[in-house]
């Protein structure tokens, strides 16, 4: 009668089954990643760089060369420029990832395998590839890159909320980090302004004919000053709008056929009574509120003098 198996026997083989299985699975995922590796090597690699925000294409990947030391030379590049030139007078700095085509294996292992990354965004400029990056199935981002296409765009954060292939989980992670540049009124074309909420064509006509009579806007309440722009259009958009720093008034050195062409003046009558303030006040006295004091300017109109960018005497 043969002798039964030992427990320690038992133990033993259970060990080595183990073993076995691992030394598989390793075996397994050695040759995965060694066949990626390999697939990988016959494509071209993937490009990180960055670049001036103009919106000037890109050259195409084959065409940049000599990208030792940060430098970049191709098509339509200045010989020998670095990131640093190419982004000067450009704006923000954006970056800028230019995916290489890969081989089907390569391109699904990396869709299995890819990690999520949340970093700051402009859902109406970021492209399919940092969508993809940011959680987004490639379906997904192509979905919101042909909203764009077909002139649809993000006002606000909680518009992104609203696109059917944004989840309530996705957006509650990515909130944070939605930027949308508010529109500089001093510096939009009249297709900028219209497409902003309740202006329109009319509207747009008149912004920048009274941005013209201002020299710039100063501070984005002057919008109500237009006739029939009442708080109610205003509050539509306050968010959406900003002033950069127009070219200061020069009120204390005008003529005053020219003062009186300024809103804030508006008869001939109170611009030759500031030049006479000027020429009969000493100059430390010069102030916006002095000519409210001497009855030249009327209060409310003062008020919103002071307001705006005035060179100094």
């Amino acid at each position: 009668m043969k002798d039964k198996p030992s427990a320690a026997t038992f133990k033993v083989g259970a060990i080595a089954l183990a073993f076995l299985i691992i030394g598989y699975q390793a075996a397994l995922f050695v040759g995965r990643a060694a066949r990626l590796r390999l697939e990988a090597n016959r494509d071209r690699p993937d490009t990180v760089y960055v670049r001036g925000s103009a919106p000037e294409p890109l050259a195409p990947l084959e065409s940049l060369s000599n990208f030792a030391d940060g430098k970049v030379t191709g098509p339509g590049r200045p010989a020998d420029a670095d990131f640093a030139s190419l982004n000067a007078n450009q704006g923000s700095p954006a970056i800028i990832r230019h995916n290489a085509p890969h081989t089907p294996y390569v391109e699904n292992y990396r869709r299995q395998t890819r990690r999520v990354e949340s970093f700051r965004f402009n859902p109406n400029t970021v492209s399919v590839e940092d969508l993809i990056r940011l959680g987004f199935s490639e379906k997904q981002a192509r979905a919101i890159d042909n909203y764009r296409a077909k002139g649809g765009r993000f006002r606000r954060r909680a518009d992104f909320a609203k696109s059917f292939v944004v989840a309530d989980s996705v957006y509650r992670r990515l909130e944070r980090y939605i930027d949308i540049p508010r529109l500089d009124l001093n510096a939009a074309d009249s297709a900028a302004l219209d497409a902003l909420p309740g202006i329109g064509p009319y509207f747009a006509k008149r912004i920048l004919a009274y941005r013209a009579e201002l020299g710039g806007f100063s501070y984005p309440e002057q919008l109500m000053d237009i006739y029939h722009f009442d708080r109610e259009k205003y509050d539509a958009l306050s968010d959406l709008v900003r002033c950069s720093p127009p070219e200061p008034y020069p009120l204390w050195s005008l003529p005053a056929d020219s003062l009186a062409r300024h809103p804030y003046i508006r008869s001939r009558q109170a611009a030759r009574s500031i030049v006479l303030f000027r020429d009969h006040t000493p100059q430390a006295d010069w102030s916006v509120g002095a000519l409210a004091a001497a009855g030249i300017l009327p209060a409310e109109d003062a008020d919103r003098l002071a307001r705006c960018r005035l060179a100094p005497p």
